[in-house]
């Protein structure tokens, strides 16, 4: 079996803002231009990217959104749980991994604006995934806030987001 750091090697993986490391694998070179994208864009977007991601035991990936759907996909590793928190509050946790019978399954989508993060499952060493997000990530629409805000707007899951709020 692989270990993280054979993959963090192979894939010149370095560390992410929000947690973890990750590299980008693809940018579309073609644009849409912002008069075709709904208002919450502040300009034009690539129609994607892809990112490799990655975290370990004890990692992991702050409370964050973007302004795009984000799909996850699962390679190696073990479970990763993505924990979501829709805009009127609504929580579900999702498990991200090849083992449905648990429930854990190979894709999660997270829908755009909501509020997610990401943890290693219990006795995980790593996991290693992908995102792919369309139209294409840009930092303009990232928003990483930190815990104490998002408590204030989310009171019901204060537990979770001190754990993982950045």
């Amino acid at each position: 079996m692989k270990t993280a750091e054979y993959w963090i090697g192979q894939l010149k993986l370095e560390k992410h803002p929000e947690g973890g490391c990750f590299s980008e694998h693809y940018r579309s070179s073609e644009l849409i231009s912002r008069s075709a994208l709904p208002e919450r864009f502040s300009g034009d977007r690539v129609f994607s990217t892809c990112i490799y991601f990655l975290l370990t035991r004890g990692e992991f990936s702050a409370f964050h959104r973007i302004q795009q759907d984000e799909i996850w996909h699962f390679y190696d590793g073990a479970s990763l749980y993505i924990h979501i928190i829709e805009p009127d509050g609504g929580y579900r946790k999702s498990i991200l991994g090849c083992e449905p019978e648990s429930g854990a399954f190979p894709q999660v989508i997270v829908p755009a604006g909501a509020w997610f993060a990401a943890e290693p499952a219990e006795n995980t060493d790593f996991c290693l995934c992908g995102c792919t997000v369309a139209p294409g990530f840009d930092f303009a629409d990232f928003e990483m806030p930190g815990a104490e805000t998002l408590i204030a707007q989310f009171p019901n899951h204060s537990s979770l987001l001190e754990r993982l709020g950045g």
